[in-house]
């Protein structure tokens, strides 16, 4: 069990010590000290407002209560969407011309797990100095409540999925006509948290007809829920017995999108960017793309064929979206399912992806398994290793950057090695107490033997 703060929020498991874990006390803590930062900020105002929304886990109701209220205790107003998921947030936060927010999950990880991921006036991610801000400020316990004349007001805002939803379909490569003409049949897998209300409304508005699997909003997640291969065998096989066109999967806050071809194969989490890239290039001639270090070659190849410059950036949401921002990017995101899509907001957007994708799918009028088969193959491996407080993760990246020298190496972010036909990129997770190990390469068996090679000399390193 532990607490991990990272640019990607304040993240933990529920229960156990102060300190080591997400407890009530310091949910209450880092909601404070975020307040703070906020008010900071806003001097001259005379109300804050901040936009809160969580995901569907068993512990939301409790993190939210203890957020919401000690927000209302600095005397901010807060709004609260109830169950959302992140990009609704993220669009909600310039609609409702608030000063900040807060979505409560912890994305991909299990259950147990929660966060609070923190936002700007702008509804994107702060960044790592503001977020080393708010961190001091927890420590340093130099926190102002409210008089009890001066408290904030508490809001609830209902259906804001349904707004979110109407945002996405205004945007002008959202062909609502040729999907609904297409007439498409897709499997849904919303791993019981909020992307079970959200995508089956977004198809039911885009005409296509919505099988629903594991789309009850409890907190209870049927398997683990990260969007991988190994932990998606349910809607694959669904996808075939039903004869769907294709199978839609979203992590609990639905800003990673993973897809199943109508055979049941796996789309690929890379390969939603790539697809959703090579539709919004065919209408952009010579537009940019961004994706982080960890992410398929795919991308870089489909924006060349289309005239333009891809750029990586540093893993993360936060280093995506400066890195789109600086080369001016029509869309880009991250190669675990991430679509972002600047016309839309800055932010991995899992309704936005949907809606792009099955409008690239309705123009081809080819099957997802001809769609995939049309881009450049390559595949990955994504593996970790559980660190203890003993492993000195500095120390084995930087031994691991200079026995390849010679190689074309990449430290902003980690290590990544480029090698002539694969990649592999090593660094220290932001979410979870473990180095991951993503390779690349033009076959799945050269790409798990990478893997295992690195990890076989990361354990040398550590033995």
């Amino acid at each position: 069990m532990t607490l991990i703060k990272s640019i990607s929020g304040i993240r933990g498991t529920i229960g156990g010590a102060i300190g080591d874990n997400l407890t009530p006390i310091d949910a209450v803590k880092f909601a404070a000290a975020y307040g703070t930062f906020i008010k900071k900020q806003n001097q001259e105002k005379e109300k804050i407002k901040i936009v809160i929304g969580r995901d569907a886990r068993i512990s939301g109701k409790m993190i939210t209560s203890l957020v919401a209220n000690t927000l209302v205790g600095l005397g901010i107003d807060v709004l609260d969407l109830g169950l959302s998921t992140t990009p609704t947030v993220e669009i909600a936060v310039p609609i409702e011309k608030a000063d900040g927010g807060i979505i409560l999950t912890a994305s991909h990880n299990p259950k147990q797990w929660n966060a609070l991921k923190l936002l700007n006036e702008k509804g994107e991610f702060i960044d790592g100095a503001d977020g080393a801000e708010v961190l001091a400020l927890a420590e340093s316990n130099n926190l102002q409540f409210a008089e009890v004349d001066d408290l904030g007001n508490y809001k609830k805002k209902k259906n804001y999925i349904k707004k979110h939803i109407k945002e996405v379909l205004k945007l002008d490569l959202v062909d609502k006509k040729a999907i609904k003409k297409a007439k498409f049949k897709a499997v849904v897998d919303g791993v019981n948290s909020t992307g079970g209300i959200a995508i089956p409304m977004l198809l039911k508005e885009l005409g296509v007809k919505c099988i629903e699997l594991y789309c009850e909003p409890n907190g209870h997640f049927p398997h683990n829920p990260e969007p991988l291969k190994e932990n998606l065998t349910d809607i694959s096989k669904l996808v075939v017995k039903k004869k769907a066109d294709l199978g839609i999967v979203v992590d609990p806050d639905v800003d990673r999108l993973a897809l199943i071809s109508e055979d049941g194969s796996m789309f690929g989490e890379e390969y939603t960017l790539v697809a959703c890239a090579d539709y919004v290039l065919g209408k952009n001639k010579g537009g940019n793309t961004v994706s982080n270090l960890s992410s398929s070659r795919a991308l870089r190849d489909v924006t060349e064929k289309h005239g333009g410059t891809y750029t990586a950036s540093a893993v993360g949401e936060v280093n995506v979206v400066k890195k789109m921002k600086e080369t001016n990017t029509v869309i880009g995101g991250e190669g675990n399912g991430g679509i972002i899509y600047p016309d839309s907001h800055y932010g991995r957007d899992s309704l936005v992806g949907v809606a792009l994708f099955l409008s690239h799918l309705a123009n081809k009028k080819v099957s997802c398994k001809e769609l995939r088969d049309s881009y450049p193959s390559y595949f990955m491996s994504k593996n970790k290793i559980q660190l203890t407080p003993k492993i000195n993760v500095d120390d084995i990246l930087t031994k691991m950057a200079s026995k390849y020298k010679d190689e074309e190496v990449n430290i902003i972010d980690g290590v990544k090695i480029d090698f002539a036909e694969e990649w592999v990129h090593l660094r220290k997770s932001n979410t979870e107490p473990i180095i991951r190990i993503y390779t690349e390469a033009i076959s799945q068996a050269k790409a798990d033997a990478l893997a295992e090679r690195f990890i076989k000399e990361i354990e040398e390193i550590i033995a």
